[in-house]
């Protein structure tokens, strides 16, 4: 690891990327004229090469099939452009008409090449998008871009939608005598499952670097941290992860200098898992964050089908919610992943306390279980004693509040 990486909690960390603009601005895509900010642009007076990760909801929503299209013609891009408070999916025809018609104006008003903005939309589904109105606020957002780090605040509020709080991040470090940085935003607080969901991720980098292989590291990163949370066990229409880098460092990274991309590789990582935590923590009404590692299964396959039935079982997360330690719903979710699991092989602690060891009961240990269960971060290790598959994965309680949330929208 590059001792020289650090990582700041930065939701203006877009500000810090060089040749980076951004803002955010209110055009009410509501139609509650709060003044709420509601879309964002973020503008690379360079041109970048693109990267990105989509939902694998069957259905997907014009702005995830317009960005696809964009990036898969391997030409460069200039930025992004995201409204909040409306989905665009399940628009049909005319929803892709409206995404198409956001990225034609923001390139346009950016002085950029046709289809060099990427879409994203977020927010409630089904619903026809105001176009006149966004077209209004990205006219405003672009002509008021900055370099300064309260336009990219603006920018990382502009997404929200249920969270609470902006999320964001920045990673510097050194390479070869050079400084680089990557950073980022991103929201997301429900409909959170493995293999992302209601969830939006915009990374920043001035590295230089070829789009397939900036795929391959985004990919990668996204595999084990955004894939790795759970909330509420469903699956968006809208989420995504993107990755400009506009090589402003000017500094390649490729295969030929292994080091420096080994580098670029773990600051991505950094930037993904801690923005992915921090969608957790922030998840609808959640009041505890648990962090399960599942070890000894078969393959690392078979460890996250265990990692995803014990994270999304809403037995089990009204149980921490609760704070009950019921190892018998763990073990019970654990087996219908249907991985082989044998209970006389079991091991299953409650941070150092066993609960299970080779599938006997601990008892002697409850007040301790009573004791990690009862506090707003803890960690639970099972292992299956069955191989070397290990996965590592972040989930939450399930709370009365979330479901007075989202009785209705």
């Amino acid at each position: 690891m590059n001792e020289s990486l650090v990582l700041t909690d930065d939701i203006a960390a877009v500000s810090k990327i060089p040749l980076f603009k951004a803002n955010g601005v209110a055009c009410d895509v509501r139609g509650k004229s709060d003044g709420r900010l509601d879309l964002c642009v973020v503008h690379s007076e360079r041109p970048c090469a693109g990267a990105g990760v989509f939902t694998l909801n069957d259905v997907q929503a014009a702005p995830v099939v317009l960005t696809r299209q964009l990036l898969s013609t391997g030409n460069a891009m200039h930025g992004i452009v995201c409204n909040s408070g409306n989905a665009n999916a399940c628009t049909g025809d005319q929803g892709l008409r409206d995404a198409e018609k956001m990225s034609f104006e923001t390139s346009s008003k950016a002085k950029a090449p046709q289809g060099s903005f990427l879409v994203c939309s977020t927010g409630r589904i089904g619903e026809p998008m105001p176009i006149g109105r966004i077209v209004s606020g990205i006219d405003n957002c672009v002509h008021t871009l900055s370099h300064l780090p309260d336009a990219a605040e603006r920018a990382s509020q502009s997404i929200l939608t249920s969270d609470t709080r902006p999320k964001g991040c920045l990673v510097s470090w050194e390479s070869d005598g050079h400084s680089l940085s990557l950073g980022g935003f991103a929201k997301g607080a429900g409909m959170i499952e493995p293999n992302m969901a209601t969830m939006l991720a915009f990374l920043f980098t001035d590295v230089k670097m070829k789009q397939g292989l900036l795929q391959e590291v985004l990919s990668a990163s996204v595999r084990k941290s955004f894939n790795r949370i759970s909330i509420d066990g469903d699956m968006s229409t809208n989420d995504t992860v993107l990755l400009l880098a506009n090589g402003a460092s000017e500094q390649e990274i490729s295969e030929k200098r292994p080091k420096a991309l080994e580098d670029f590789h773990d600051a991505v990582d950094r930037a993904c898992l801690d923005l992915a935590e921090k969608i957790v923590s922030d998840g609808e009404r959640i009041t505890k964050v648990v962090r399960l590692e599942i070890e000894g299964a078969p393959d690392d396959a078979s460890a996250e089908k265990v990692a995803r039935s014990v994270g999304n079982s809403l037995l089990v997360k009204t149980s921490w919610y609760g704070s009950d330690p019921n190892w018998g719903r763990l073990v019970h979710a654990a087996g219908y992943a249907r991985v082989g699991v044998q209970m006389d092989s079991i091991d299953l602690f409650y941070e150092d306390a066993p609960a299970l060891l080779k599938g006997v009961p601990q008892v002697e240990n409850r007040e301790r279980w009573k004791e990690v269960v009862s506090a707003e971060r803890f960690t639970i290790r099972i292992n299956l004693n069955l191989g070397m598959g290990c996965c590592t994965m972040l989930s939450t309680d399930l709370t009365e509040g979330y479901v007075d949330f989202n009785k209705s929208e």
